[in-house]
């Protein structure tokens, strides 16, 4: 059986059970979402950091303006009194958003994630302003991520998309299910969609960075799908994290889940928004170079490449110009790593081994987050004499997802003398257990 025999159903409407994951800072573009659309399946975008992200894709200058606005202030460990203008926030969300609904096509849909963990220095206020530009903009549907988003539905659910939009929730567990189940209902909203996030997912993960490997993604679907079968509730199920092929995902359809949400392998595609040569690490990548860590200032372990540049980075926290992860009280845990080790160095700049500057690094690519498969890359397509590998389109991976059967992966074809690196793809079991 292949993927393309099955459909997802939302609402009225039917896709094909694939959708690409929201991977910020615009990784995934406005172009890999639109390709999903087009295909019949569903792209995300993300608005990890909307205003650096309209920048780079339509010239505006939000970054530069907050900047400006607050430039007296850089120097200073005191960020509370740096806020973000709501006003500029929903203009910047707004232009995104549109930009990318403008551009679809095809009978698929375009959704935006969106990280309740992006506090912005006033957490419920800078949220509803995203969440309710997204949905002024037309955007299809709004993935809750990065947090339990107890409060999130409340913050729009006057807003008149709100019980047209879908709404989904990412979840690693049965337990955050029920907490997100329990105000959504008293709203007597629930989610169309839930996506079950496992293990071996990329960036910030909803695991212990110690323990992780105890657990896998076909237990954790087994138990949302057995409890929303004990609630009486039919709520669509995706799978997420780690599913490489399309055999893989056919596999957590037979279990009950609806469709799957894949990113690893879209990462290297021409429409991501990762820097070439930053796709190259991606492909060269072995298994012993990914880490799971706690360097990110969320709180949350986060997986990446351990050659990472922003890891051995002396970085000056940016929260003038960004300052996506400072609290409400202007807090954060690089921030304050940052200032406790300048006053243990009379002043002079260090490295900070245990948090990293997550808002600067991620905007400008040098914090290399990943998949657990993502050592993998190299099998899926050809390589060149000069040791460089071809990069794929976006359609090309989504289709081998669509029709691949008994794990098979299809190579691109070889052009300019390129060659095929492994003519046979291993099959490799899906979970990762401790021994």
């Amino acid at each position: 059986m292949k993927l393309d025999d099955f459909r997802l159903k939302l609402g009225n409407k039917e896709f094909l059970p694939i959708i690409i994951g929201g991977m910020g800072v615009n990784i995934s573009t406005i172009e890999l979402a639109v390709e999903a659309a087009r295909l019949g399946g569903i792209g995300h975008i993300s608005d990890a950091e909307s205003p650096a992200e309209v920048d780079q894709c339509s010239g505006t200058q939000f970054v530069r303006k907050k900047r400006e606005r607050f430039k007296s202030n850089i120097k200073k460990r005191d960020k509370s009194g740096v806020h973000f203008d709501l006003k500029e926030l929903a203009e910047a969300q707004l232009l995104f958003v549109s930009k990318a609904m403008e551009s679809k096509q095809g009978e698929g849909a375009i959704f935006i994630n969106c990280m309740e963990k992006l506090t912005m220095n006033n957490p419920q206020e800078t949220l509803k302003t995203r969440l309710t530009a997204a949905m002024d903009s037309g955007i299809d549907g709004i993935s809750l991520s990065a947090g339990l988003h107890l409060q999130s539905l409340a913050l729009v659910q006057h807003h008149p998309r709100f019980r047209d939009v879908k709404f989904g929730i990412i979840v690693s567990s049965v337990r955050a299910l029920k907490l997100f189940l329990r105000r959504a209902t008293r709203l007597k909203r629930h989610p169309d969609y839930i996506i079950v996030e496992g293990p071996l997912a990329g960036g910030h993960i909803g695991f212990d960075a110690n323990n992780w490997k105890q657990y896998d993604l076909k237990t954790i679907v087994r138990e949302v799908l057995y409890f929303l079968k004990e609630e009486e509730l039919k709520i669509p199920v995706i799978a997420a994290g780690g599913i490489f092929t399309g055999t893989d995902g056919v596999e957590f359809i037979q279990l009950g889940a609806s469709a799957i949400q894949v990113s690893t392998r879209f990462t290297v595609a021409n429409e991501s928004g990762l820097p070439d040569s930053v796709k190259q690490e991606y492909f060269k990548a072995e298994e012993k170079d990914i880490v799971v860590n706690t360097v990110s200032p969320t709180g949350y372990p986060m997986r990446m490449l351990i050659q990472s540049p922003g890891l051995r980075a002396k970085t000056r926290p940016n929260c003038e110009a960004l300052g996506y992860l400072l609290d409400r009280n202007g807090d954060c845990a690089y921030l304050n790593a940052y200032y406790d080790g300048l006053d243990r160095n009379n002043g002079e700049s260090i490295l900070v081994k245990d948090k990293i500057c997550l808002c600067t690094h991620m905007q400008i690519y040098q914090l290399w987050t990943c998949g657990q498969s993502v050592h993998r890359l190299k099998d899926t397509t050809c390589r060149s004499p000069d040791g460089s590998y071809q990069l794929l389109t976006a359609e090309h991976v989504f289709k081998d997802y669509q029709f691949s059967e008994d794990h098979h992966i299809q190579l691109p074809k070889e052009v300019d003398g390129m060659v095929v690196k492994n003519t046979e793809i291993e099959k490799k079991p899906l979970t990762v257990k401790s021994d």
